[in-house]
């Protein structure tokens, strides 16, 4: 399946490329979400009219991004959950809690913005947690997962 990116996406391509990627991918996930189009003849027609908004439109979301990159640069969450004496959690801390605790410090963050590579946290400690606001901003987040009273 061909399609025209409208936005970066991570490990595909840039704006107004031109890729193609398995039907499933493209049909689930890429045009539902608004991220590309079906490669027409009156697509192609109608991205190189548009072209300018949609750089703008992505110039403008890499400029928030990057603004609520560094209001989280030196961010620190505690995120209190239930633990044994050892210091293993009943449970786990995941994404969400994260997200969670991130807004509730005063920075809004959504789930899928958090990024756990080795899975969800099952110790108390402290954490470095990565955050992807945008395919080019990353930063990261200093979580403390603490035992409950």
């Amino acid at each position: 399946m061909e399609l025209i990116l409208l936005q970066k996406v991570q490990n595909l391509g840039s704006l107004g490329d031109k890729v193609r990627v398995k039907a499933g991918y493209g049909r689930n996930y890429l045009i539902p979400y608004g991220k590309a189009v079906p490669a027409t003849e009156a697509n192609i027609e109608m991205f190189r009219q548009r072209r300018a908004e949609y750089e703008a439109k992505a110039k403008a979301a890499l400029e928030g991004a990057e603004g609520r990159k560094a209001r989280l640069d030196g961010l620190t969450v505690t995120v209190r959950a239930n633990a044994s004496p050892e210091g293993k959690l009943f449970g786990s801390v995941g994404p969400r809690d994260i997200a969670e605790a991130c807004t509730a410090a005063g920075q809004s963050l959504s789930k899928s913005e958090v990024v756990m590579g080795e899975g969800p946290i099952r110790h108390v400690g402290e954490y470095d947690v990565q955050v992807v606001l945008h395919a080019d901003v990353e930063t990261t987040v200093k979580v403390l997962v603490v035992a409950e009273a």
